[in-house]
């Protein structure tokens, strides 16, 4: 089992059902499909960023906190879905929904079992300490699709 987030570019959902149903939309859209998507460029940037602080699972690098690489794998134009070790969760999550914040992208956590387990934004779970925020990200224009 694994801790999943979802960062994606658009609107801060207004609940969780929001969330799950846009979520949802973007998987099925750019994830779940026979055809490739390229991220966008500030998904990619966020991915980019996500690597250069943690790494990358690798056969070189194996304490990466990722439980599937390479992470980019899990990106398809404005949405990317990567799951971590449980062991690393707390820690790399933070992190990851307050560089997400500073990019001006949606983070929520999800549950392995479903699209639709949706829970509430991570910030909003885990408040980010000043300390913890990565320093160098730029806005996202934000993705409307």
């Amino acid at each position: 089992m694994s801790y999943d987030l979802a960062v994606w570019e658009g609107e801060q959902p207004a609940d969780d059902k929001a969330a799950g149903r846009a979520f949802t939309g973007l998987f099925d859209r750019y994830l779940d499909t026979e055809v490739g998507h390229p991220p966008t460029e500030c998904i990619a940037a966020f991915v980019a960023a996500l690597v250069e602080r943690w790494g990358d699972v690798t056969a070189d690098l194996e304490d990466a906190p990722w439980a599937a690489g390479p992470l980019i794998g899990g990106a398809g134009g404005p949405l990317v879905y990567f799951p971590m070790s449980w062991s690393r969760a707390e820690e790399v999550s933070a992190w990851a929904a307050a560089l997400a914040d500073s990019m001006g992208l949606v983070c929520v956590r999800s549950s392995a079992e479903s699209a639709q387990d949706l829970t509430v934004p991570v910030r909003r779970r885990y408040p980010i300490r000043s300390a913890a925020r990565p320093t160098e990200a730029r806005k996202c224009s934000g993705f409307r699709s």
